[in-house]
């Protein structure tokens, strides 16, 4: 069932999710050739944490970091560790915060330095993809729409989506519906 938000619960939304962009524009900065995915969590939790919020996957179901971090061909929920970033990957990186009982919620791929022409396309391809799902949001429309304009632009450049994991509602509770 989805829960419509009042103003107030979507501007607490929208405080959760300043702090998953703050974070979002640091790792620019932080994803570097020699950096571990721990470092990365480290420092994402304690920018969340310096701001008032709490991560909202640190003990979620037993996870045990701040962030989900996945490297190259890995699709999702990695685990931040000691492996090194290496000049050419490409590293998805999803952050979630809780702030004042409310949830912000976003992924972002990053270059890891120079990457290569496959990857670059990959990453213009993918935001293309949002721009397209965000385009295709009507009032009254339907979910399916959405994921048609993005899944439509993906396949047309070559690539393709893993069906097996797909977005998701978000506000007092992490996930929510729709999915």
């Amino acid at each position: 069932m989805i829960i419509l938000k009042s103003a107030a619960e979507i501007a607490a939304m929208r405080r959760a999710g300043r702090i998953v962009a703050e974070c979002h524009a640091r790792l620019r900065e932080w994803v570097v050739p020699g950096v571990t995915t721990q470092e990365l969590d480290e420092k994402v939790e304690a920018l969340i944490v310096s701001r008032g919020g709490v991560p909202s996957f640190k003990g979620y179901r037993g996870y045990p970091a701040a962030t989900c971090i996945s490297g190259n061909e890995e699709v999702v929920h990695g685990i931040p560790g000691p492996r090194r970033l290496q000049e050419g990957d490409i590293v998805g990186i999803d952050i979630g915060v809780m702030l004042d009982g409310f949830h912000g919620d976003a992924a972002y791929t990053y270059p890891v330095g120079k990457i290569d022409e496959e990857a670059q396309r990959l990453l213009k391809v993918t935001e293309e993809a949002l721009y397209k799902g965000i385009s295709a949001m009507r009032v009254g429309g339907r979910l399916s729409d959405i994921s048609h304009a993005i899944q439509s632009h993906v396949e047309a450049a070559g690539f393709s989506v893993v069906r097996q994991f797909v977005g998701h509602g978000i506000g007092r509770q992490m996930r929510a519906d729709p999915q």
